[in-house]
């Protein structure tokens, strides 16, 4: 019998999907059964795994999530119709598995994905950082995807199903001025609870500058708290639209005194207005362009913390979120003998230089 290489079958897997799709999705007994992927990520510790759990309704315990995990939910439409499927992944540890990215971002699945980004309001001052590196991150990986597709599709002479441009409505507000992501995104503020108590001034810097930044990508945004049944009750429906195509409800709320719900499309340049700076002369900032203005003055406000102690933690072996005691002493033991052997390898070979 003929070996199968792992490329010939991943191949064939992936022929099987793009059939699928192209026939309207996997159907049983006539009718169509939906799939999506939704890719979390965000702030270290910023309540990513607290808010998907909700959105399931399971009532379990959160746990730290492992660099990337994976898991689905299902939703029925009717009685006697296969559920539509979401297939969820998260991603853990903030910035620093960023380079996470490339493993749910793929060609497969690249038309029906979108992503779901969980920034921290109680750390206004990691926010814009976390923000940034994580956008680039998915946006690389998106445009690297949409054109190795591209390509592939022209070497097979067959039209490019999918740009990394996405097509707008031609009403939609300030669509010259914006540079839309390459996929539906969510931006949610979570521990409003936290957030509400902050200083008047600093809560207004930190929902006009969300508000400019969500605009700017075409992507929905929304503050939340896990402590609230009514922000999470919002939530879930801003979530649900994403993963099985539900209806996210029509209320919109640009009151910085209450929690943002701002749905993609809902807001303009006009409504944001210009950066919020009590302290800060913006004709003394050399802006790029008006993100980079946006970002001077919000760093002005909150001078961003250093993530280099983030980019460090490269290996999950040493970072303490994935602590195991009797892993880590049997390892910590290892090192040191490995220690002990380079020493004795490196007097061996000083002796056989002297001999010579």
């Amino acid at each position: 019998m003929p070996k199968i290489s792992s490329d010939t079958l991943w191949e064939q897997a992936a022929a099987e999907v793009h059939s699928r799709e192209a026939e309207g999705g996997e159907e049983e007994g006539g009718e169509t059964v939906s799939e999506r992927t939704v890719f979390l990520m965000g702030s270290k510790s910023g309540g990513k795994t607290s808010i998907l759990l909700r959105c399931l309704d399971r009532d379990e315990p959160s746990k730290p999530t492992l660099a990337l995990e994976y898991t689905f939910g299902r939703r029925a439409r009717g009685h006697n119709i296969p559920k539509d499927i979401a297939h969820l992944w998260e991603l853990g540890g903030g910035t620093s598995l960023s380079d996470l990215v490339q493993i749910p971002i793929t060609a497969v699945g690249i038309r029906s994905l979108s992503v779901i980004l969980i920034l921290d309001l109680s750390k206004p001052n990691a926010l814009w950082g976390t923000m940034e590196r994580l956008l680039q991150a998915a946006q690389h990986q998106l445009e690297k995807v949409s054109t190795q597709t591209q390509q592939a599709q022209k070497a097979k002479h067959q039209t490019p199903a999918y740009s990394a441009a996405r097509v707008l409505p031609k009403d939609y507000p300030d669509r010259e001025l914006i540079s839309p992501f390459p996929v539906p995104l969510l931006i949610i503020g979570s521990k409003y609870d936290i957030f509400q108590e902050f200083d008047s001034d600093k809560r207004k810097v930190v929902c006009k500058t969300l508000r400019f930044v969500a605009h700017y990508y075409a992507a929905s945004l929304i503050f939340t708290s896990i402590k609230s049944e009514n922000s999470m009750s919002k939530t879930k429906s801003f979530f649900s639209h994403l993963a099985f195509g539900l209806d996210r409800g029509k209320t919109v709320s640009l009151d910085s005194t209450k929690p943002l719900v701002i749905a993609a499309g809902s807001d303009s340049f006009n409504q944001i207005g210009s950066p919020h700076s009590t302290d800060v002369d913006i004709t003394s900032l050399h802006a790029k362009n008006p993100k980079d203005l946006w970002k001077k003055v919000y760093e002005r406000v909150f001078p961003q913390e250093n993530t280099s102690e983030q980019r460090e933690v490269k290996d999950p072996a040493k970072d303490p979120q994935y602590s195991e005691p009797q892993i880590d002493a049997m390892r910590a033991q290892k090192d040191q003998e490995l220690e002990q052997y380079k020493r004795n390898a490196a007097k061996s070979w000083k002796g056989l230089e002297l001999e010579t």
